[in-house]
């Protein structure tokens, strides 16, 4: 047998979806979130100390 192509493989992964695992989403609304409070928290520290 053959190995496949990398443009065969290209357009397989290209067409075909993987939804995220749970552990996926959660990592992704935690740093999501962290990121915001961040934010935030400087925001509020620069105005506070200039």
């Amino acid at each position: 047998m053959s190995e496949p192509r990398m443009s065969e493989e290209l357009k397989r992964m290209k067409t075909e979806y993987e939804p995220l695992l749970p552990i996926e989403r959660k990592l992704i609304w935690w740093t999501f979130g962290s990121g915001v409070v961040l934010l935030a928290l400087f925001v509020f520290i620069s105005r506070a100390v200039s």
